[in-house]
């Protein structure tokens, strides 16, 4: 860097990389973590498209709603899982669920067959 123009665009470059070094180095350790984040950007630009369609009573309280509601079908898709049939299970089973225990019907804690029906 000693040798390089303040404005080179090497520099600039070496710089750029230094100042993310942990993230970089996090991406190089962990083959799970995506280089980029369009993946997230593409999944959530339906919901930013119809934000206003998400406001019902209160500014912010559809919203909320929309947001879980995205979480949830994000994390079925995530763990791979059906989500017709993860909605179906829990629409099926929450009537009669106990309230401290509905953490459980999370897709990341609920234990279903990936292509079940």
């Amino acid at each position: 860097m000693g040798k390089l123009s303040r404005k080179s665009e090497t520099t600039a470059a070496i710089q750029y990389a230094l100042n993310r070094w942990e993230a970089l180095i996090w991406y190089a350790e962990d083959g799970r973590i995506e280089i980029d984040n369009n993946a997230a950007e593409r999944a959530l630009r339906g919901v930013t498209l119809g934000r206003m369609n998400f406001i019902v009573n209160e500014p912010g309280c559809g919203g909320e709603r929309a947001a879980s509601i995205y979480c949830l079908i994000g994390n079925t898709k995530l763990r791979s899982l059906d989500l017709e049939a993860y909605l179906r299970h829990v629409l099926g089973v929450i009537a009669d669920w106990p309230v401290n225990q509905v953490a459980d019907l999370l897709p990341s804690n609920l234990k279903l067959d990936a292509h079940a029906s």
